[in-house]
């Protein structure tokens, strides 16, 4: 499947602890997969550290990507981190931070028994394409003095601005000592994270007086944005601070994951069926045996859709709002390519619209001429979990069933949970009526000698076993008794569906 360079920010930690587990310098570690993945700068004599290193972690919003932060009090320039204070640590995905309001998580640190560690607030957000990288210095004159012995020991520190109001750190300078008029040295940085492509996007720049402590001195802060830098020599007449220089370079290209690239799931293999595509076809082709057109919609979700990036999680595959209907599964598979071409596939994965979407046609046909069965093919990954279990509990009602068959290798606990067969699915404590979902995990039919007609056609076999027993409750539950002359179907649905 495609992903997305996101950069993984690691804003304020703000531990609650008491003085006698006083930090002096805080360095933040991320472990990506147990492997150490990087290592933040060290912030001297703070409880509430304000990390400026990132990270860009390629984005699979179909897998799983386990994450842990591991947060220690460095006490030396040792690298061996037994030789510093361990200070918390908590595991997440990184699905978690992008699915979580404003992409923005926050959780307690955790890792010492009957200790509160504190809390970490992690955000992330999509990299644009710029690749242009800025080049700028500063400069001040005449201002304040802070230091009861000398003058003031001035630092510069960059913010950008996010959507929700707030700012998120994104350089700081080095410390020019003893000085009212400092120079600072030209510093090189991407645009992408001074304002993410944003020429307009608000960057607030804030100077200190350096104290060894940590308790810098606030002198002054001002606003600018990225246009206003490069229209060239500017001053800040309020702080008196002036910007020297400024110029703008191209970073060499990067190649970003898309489904022509075998690492994802979605990969095209001329060759070969890709998961997705062998699981709709062995399903498919069963069940399109009792519609009778064989005209069948066909719905993504989790894409950027063109031309203005919209956010979609119920779009036609085909493209086409008005008539998102595919003939048979060969054309279902050609709009699925086809898609793949020209929507950007992006989380997180919401599965509750398309669940509602497909449950308000089924409410409208109660009668037993109709039966809706939605097929949903997914990687396990699911961000809306509340409120799906809350779409399939009233769907429960209706004339349908859930199909959902698992690709890939994540963990699929999500999917078995929401399949109910151990244990009746509910929300805010209302039972579904009926069970109506069926998972499998595709990984578990793949034919170990490769042979993937095999595969499928056990696929099939396993997941349309509950199918009919589904269906029969239905029709006893509202006492429905069978048509011996059955009338054409005049409506269509956006899910397959069968005729009675």
């Amino acid at each position: 499947m495609n992903w997305l360079h996101t950069p993984l920010f690691c804003p304020p930690f703000d531990p609650f602890l008491p003085l006698v587990f006083l930090s002096s310098h805080s360095s933040l570690l991320l472990f990506f997969s147990l492997v150490q993945f990087g290592r933040t700068e060290v912030i001297d004599n703070t409880l509430n550290p304000d990390f400026v290193q990132k990270y860009i972690l390629d984005y699979f919003f179909e897998e799983k990507q386990n994450l842990r932060f591991d947060l220690y009090d460095v006490d030396s320039k040792s690298p061996d981190l037994s030789k510093h204070d361990f200070l918390g640590q908590i595991y997440c995905t990184l699905g978690e931070i992008v699915g979580s309001s404003g992409s923005r998580l926050e959780k307690p640190l955790g890792g010492i028994p009957g200790k509160k560690c504190g809390t970490i607030i992690l955000t992330a957000e999509e990299l644009d394409n710029c690749r242009d990288c800025a080049t700028m210095q500063f400069c001040a004159n005449k201002l304040d003095k802070k230091d009861f012995f000398g003058k003031s020991d001035p630092f510069m520190v960059f913010y950008r601005s996010n959507e929700d109001g707030t700012f998120t750190i994104c350089h700081k300078t080095e410390v020019v000592k003893n000085t009212l008029n400092p120079v600072w040295q030209p510093f090189s940085i991407p645009v992408r994270a001074l304002c993410n492509g944003d020429y307009d996007r608000s960057i607030k720049v804030e100077v200190y007086d350096w104290d060894r402590d940590g308790s810098h001195d606030f002198i002054g802060e001002f606003t600018t944005s990225y246009r206003e830098l490069a229209r060239g020599q500017s001053q800040f007449t309020v702080y008196e601070v002036t910007l020297l220089s400024f110029s703008c370079s191209v970073l060499p290209p990067t190649l970003p994951g898309n489904p022509s690239q075998s690492t994802s799931l979605h990969y095209m293999n001329p060759y070969q069926m890709n998961a997705y595509a062998m699981a709709l076809k062995a399903v498919g082709e069963i069940i399109q045996d009792y519609d009778s057109d064989k005209m069948f919609p066909a719905l993504g979700f989790g894409a950027k859709l063109p031309p203005d990036g919209r956010v979609s999680h119920e779009f036609p595959l085909n493209g086409n709002v008005d008539n998102p209907y595919c003939n048979g599964m060969e054309g279902i598979l050609e709009a699925y390519h086809q898609s793949l071409k020209t929507v950007q596939l992006y989380g997180p994965t919401n599965f509750a619209p398309v669940v509602n979407h497909v449950a308000r046609y089924a409410e409208a046909v109660q009668d037993g001429s109709q039966y809706f069965v939605l097929l949903i093919i997914t990687d396990g990954v699911i961000s809306d979990m509340a409120q799906t279990k809350e779409a399939i509990v009233n769907a429960a009602k209706l004339p349908m069933s859930i199909i959902i068959v698992g690709v890939g290798q994540a963990e699929f606990d999500a999917m078995v949970e929401l399949d109910g067969d151990e244990i009746r699915i509910s929300s805010r404590g209302k039972l579904a009526e009926r069970d109506i979902v069926q998972f499998v995990p595709f990984r578990d039919y793949m034919d170990r000698t490769g042979n993937h007609v095999l595969s499928m056609a056990r696929l099939a076999k396993d997941v349309l076993a509950e199918i009919p027993e589904q269906f029969i409750s239905y029709m006893k539950s509202r006492a429905i008794k069978p048509n011996q002359d059955p009338q054409p179907c005049k409506s269509k649905d956006p899910a397959l569906h069968t005729q009675i």
